[in-house]
């Protein structure tokens, strides 16, 4: 296995970014097999879905709705809210798979590996992909 970091900068806002080309060339001159994206923090994951057609704004609108940032949470320290990003990756799991095929990760047309980071708190993460050749 072939393992590496990213350091990805999300900024103080809820953020979706896009590591599609970052993961691609981890695995650019791989032949087949598994591709795993991982965040190792308590408040981030990472999913796939369209960017860029207003799906990311979506996702963070409903992130919003379903875990309103605010003080019910019992998790309290940090900003006000910020329990509701600790429970987050219940819901947006902190890794994903992709097939690789002849070193070119296998997503469709319109999707894109994100990282979800709703934690203002943090304003740098770490990613770690991992290629398994099979």
């Amino acid at each position: 296995m072939r393992s590496d970091t990213l350091e990805v900068r999300t900024g103080g806002q809820a953020r979706v970014q896009d590591l599609t080309h970052q993961c691609a060339q981890f695995v650019s001159g791989e032949q087949d097999g598994l591709l795993s994206v991982f965040v190792p923090h308590a408040t981030a994951g990472v999913a796939i879905l369209e960017t860029g057609a207003g799906s990311d704004d979506d996702l963070l609108a409903t992130i919003d709705q379903l875990l309103p940032r605010d003080n019910r949470w019992q998790h309290r320290h940090g900003s006000e809210g910020h329990g509701r990003d600790h429970v987050l990756p219940a819901f947006i799991a902190p890794s994903i798979t992709v097939p690789v095929l002849g070193g070119r990760v296998q997503l469709g047309t319109w999707q894109s590996i994100c990282l979800v980071d709703t934690n203002v708190d943090n304003a740098v993460r770490t990613v770690r992909l991992s290629f398994l050749a099979g």
